[in-house]
C-alpha cells in the first residue's frame, strides 16, 4: 500500500507533483496524525470548501474556458492573449490552464478521500449524539464535494453519454475512493464514472436531508444541503439521457419551496431589479449553492477578461459574439442585466461594443477597489428549470416543457403574457436559445454542444483577432473533449489512457 502525508490544514493551493493523482509533499504532517477529533474533521471540511475558491475552478478557468472555447465570445485585437490557445482551438496536452483545472479537481477529491478515510477512527472515540450527528453531516458534505469534482472532470475530459452500452466502452475518469490506496491509476468506463458520482450523491442526500417542518433559509447557501445534491443529480441524469430521473430530481428542487427565481421587474431598490441585484451582490433567492468569498479570502476574478479595468479605461480580452446579443428580444431584461450599453474601449482602435457587466464584480469588493471578483453561483434554480424543460421535451411532454420555459421568461421579461408554445419541431431550438440567454458565460456551452452533437462557425466581427475569428468546428471534433494532461500519461507507473485530443 502506498503511504502518503498531508498538510494538517488540508488547504490545497499550488501543488508541485509528478502526477495530479499523487498526494501531498513528504515534509507534511503524517496522515495518521492529522485527523483525530470531530473538530479535526470539521477543519478538514473547511479546507475542502476553501479549495473550491481556486481560480482554476469556478471563479476562473473551469467557468470561463468552455464558453471561451465555444462560440460565445471573440478575442479583441491587442488583447493580452489570455486563454488564446483555447479560443483558437490550438489545445495541447500541456496547456497550463487545462492542467490546473484537472489538478485542482483531483486535489479536492484527495482532500475528501483523506477526510472520509479517517471518519471511522474519529467515530470510535466519539461519545455524544451531537458529535455523531456532526460527523454524519461532514460525511455528506465530503461525498457531495467529491461528486461535484468528479462530475466536472467527466464533463470536461470525457465524451458525451449517448447510451449505457456505448458508455461502458467509452473512457471515463480515474476513480480513486481512498487516500492511501492500491487502486490502479487507470481510467474507468464513462458509465462507471457517472455511477460513482451517483452513489456519492445518495450518501450526500442521506446525511444532508433538511428536516420536515424546517422554517429557516436554504437559498443563497455557501454550504451543502440535500438540494445541492438534487440539483447536481438532475444535471447528471440529463447528461446521461435518463430523462425521467432528471425530471424527478429537478422537481424536488423546484417544488421544495425553498427557492424562487429572481425577478427582473421586482425592484429591490430604485435602481436595481432583484435579478440585477443578484449579479451585483451575489445574493439571491434562486442561488442553490455558491462559493463564499470574503474580503480576506477569495478566488479568481471572473470579469477581468471582459473589462481589465485600470481605473482609467477598459480593455477587454473578449467581447460577446454578435449572434448572442441578437438572441435577446426587446422585452428580455437579461440584456440590460448582462450587457452594458455600448462602451468605447481603451484600445487604439477604440472598439465600441456591448461588454459583459454580469461579471463586473461584487459591490463589496468594488468598495475596496477590487474589481471583477464575483462569488461563483455553481447551482441556480434557473438551470434546474432548464434541465427539467429539456427532459420533458425529450420525453415528448411539450406542454410541461413550455411551462418551465415560461417560468423563466416570466421572471426575466418586462412583459410576458403568453406561454412558450413547444412541439417536436421547435422544442430543442427554444431550449438551446434559452440556455444561451440564461447561462451565458457560466461554463455550459461546450458541454451543451458536445452532448447535442453540434458544431459551430465563427465569422469575423469588428476588431476581432484574425486568427480564430474565422473558425468552423464540426460536430464531435476531438477537442470538445479536453486532452488528459501529458504528465498524467507519462508519470511513472501510469496506466492512464489519453483522449483522441491527446493524439
Amino acid at each position: 500500500m502506498k503511504k502518503f502525508t498531508i498538510y494538517i490544514l488540508l488547504a490545497l493551493s499550488a501543488l508541485s507533483m509528478t502526477s495530479c493523482l499523487e498526494k501531498y509533499p513528504n515534509d507534511a504532517i503524517p496522515a495518521d496524525e492529522a485527523i483525530n477529533t470531530v473538530e479535526d474533521l470539521n477543519q478538514a471540511m473547511i479546507g475542502v470548501y476553501g479549495a473550491f475558491k481556486s481560480p482554476s475552478l469556478y471563479s476562473g478557468a473551469l467557468t470561463l474556458l468552455p464558453d471561451v472555447q465555444a462560440d460565445f465570445v471573440y478575442g479583441v485585437k491587442g488583447n493580452s492573449n489570455v486563454y488564446g490557445n483555447i479560443w483558437r482551438w490550438d489545445i495541447q496536452a500541456n496547456n497550463s490552464d487545462i492542467t490546473n483545472v484537472y489538478a485542482s479537481l483531483y486535489g479536492i477529491i484527495a482532500q475528501c478521500n483523506f477526510l472520509l478515510d479517517n471518519v471511522e477512527k474519529v467515530k470510535a472515540n466519539t461519545l455524544t449524539d451531537k458529535d455523531l450527528n456532526q460527523i454524519e453531516t461532514i460525511v455528506g458534505e465530503a461525498h457531495l464535494a467529491r461528486a461535484i469534482a468528479y462530475s466536472d472532470l467527466i464533463k470536461m475530459f470525457c465524451k458525451a453519454y449517448d447510451s449505457d452500452e456505448q458508455a461502458e466502452q467509452d473512457l471515463g475518469v480515474v476513480l480513486v475512493s481512498h487516500y492511501e490506496t492500491d487502486e490502479p491509476m487507470k481510467r474507468s468506463s464513462l458509465k462507471a464514472s457517472y455511477e460513482f458520482v451517483l452513489k456519492d450523491l445518495e450518501v450526500a442526500v442521506k446525511y444532508l436531508t433538511i428536516e420536515d417542518g424546517f422554517k429557516g433559509t436554504v437559498y443563497n447557501s455557501i454550504y451543502f444541503n440535500e438540494y445541492v445534491a438534487h440539483a447536481l443529480r438532475a444535471r447528471i441524469y440529463l447528461y446521461m439521457k435518463k430523462y425521467d430521473k432528471a425530471i424527478e430530481s429537478a422537481t424536488k428542487v423546484i417544488d421544495s419551496g425553498y427557492y424562487k427565481l429572481s425577478s427582473s421587474t421586482e425592484m429591490i431598490n430604485p435602481e436595481q431589479s432583484m435579478y440585477e441585484y443578484m449579479w451585483a451582490t451575489d445574493n439571491s433567492t434562486e442561488i442553490i449553492w455558491k462559493i463564499g468569498f470574503t474580503l480576506n479570502s477569495y478566488g479568481g476574478a471572473l470579469g477581468s477578461i471582459f473589462f481589465n479595468y485600470d481605473n482609467i479605461s477598459v480593455k477587454p480580452d473578449y467581447v460577446p459574439a454578435q449572434w448572442v446579443l441578437a438572441e435577446y428580444v426587446p422585452a428580455d431584461l437579461r440584456m440590460k442585466a448582462f450587457f452594458d450599453t455600448q462602451i468605447t474601449t481603451g484600445y487604439p482602435h477604440q472598439l465600441r461594443w456591448y461588454l459583459l457587466k454580469k461579471y463586473w464584480g461584487n459591490s463589496m469588493f468594488e468598495q475596496v477597489n477590487v474589481f471583477h471578483v464575483c462569488e461563483p453561483k455553481v447551482f441556480r434554480l434557473s438551470e434546474t428549470y432548464l434541465i427539467r424543460a429539456e427532459a420533458y421535451a425529450m420525453t415528448g411532454d411539450y406542454s410541461r416543457a413550455g411551462k418551465d420555459i415560461s417560468s423563466i421568461r416570466n421572471a426575466r421579461y418586462s412583459t410576458y403574457g403568453g406561454s412558450a408554445s413547444m412541439n417536436e419541431k421547435n422544442a430543442m431550438e427554444i431550449i438551446e436559445s434559452e440556455r444561451v440567454k440564461e447561462l451565458y458565460m457560466e461554463g455550459f456551452r461546450l458541454q451543451d454542444l458536445k452532448r447535442w452533437h453540434k458544431g459551430f462557425e465563427r465569422r469575423p466581427q469588428d476588431q476581432s483577432i484574425e486568427h480564430g475569428s474565422s473558425l468552423k468546428i464540426a460536430a464531435d471534433n476531438p477537442f470538445f473533449v479536453w486532452p488528459i494532461p501529458r504528465h498524467e500519461l507519462e508519470s511513472p507507473g501510469s496506466q492512464i489512457e489519453g483522449n483522441e485530443s491527446n493524439k
